[in-house]
């Protein structure tokens, strides 16, 4: 059974930053898009950053140039610097991976890891 486990959320102040890591373990076959999720109180989750297997990525532009996404293919697992916190970034933070298991892709999603940014 493939689990992605996130780590790295808590409380910061404006301006401060913390790492997120999102390990994914199981009978993984290979992993393709790797993708950082996040969702406050009251709206719908959203994309905040998403890396293809050879590197590609792409953010939200409300976290472009703030926030960095990177992976380890070899350790199954990806990662999102956050730097220059805001206040608006306060959600929970979910890890998304397409992944072959048992033969066919799924998209698979952590439990979440809560970010609270103080003002």
């Amino acid at each position: 059974q493939v689990r992605l486990v996130e780590s790295g959320g808590g409380l910061v102040q404006a301006g401060g930053s913390l790492r997120l890591s999102c390990v994914a373990s199981g009978r993984i076959f290979s992993i393709n898009a790797m993708g950082w999720y996040r969702q406050a109180p009251g709206k719908q989750r959203e994309l905040v950053a998403a890396i293809t297997s050879g590197g590609s990525t792409n953010y939200a532009d409300s976290v472009k140039g703030r926030f960095t996404i990177s992976r380890d293919n070899a350790e199954h697992t990806v990662y999102l610097q956050m730097n220059s916190l805001k206040p608006e970034d306060t959600a929970v933070y979910y890890c998304n991976g397409n992944i072959l298991a048992d033969y066919r892709f799924r998209e698979y999603w952590g439990q979440g890891t809560q970010v609270t940014v103080s003002s």
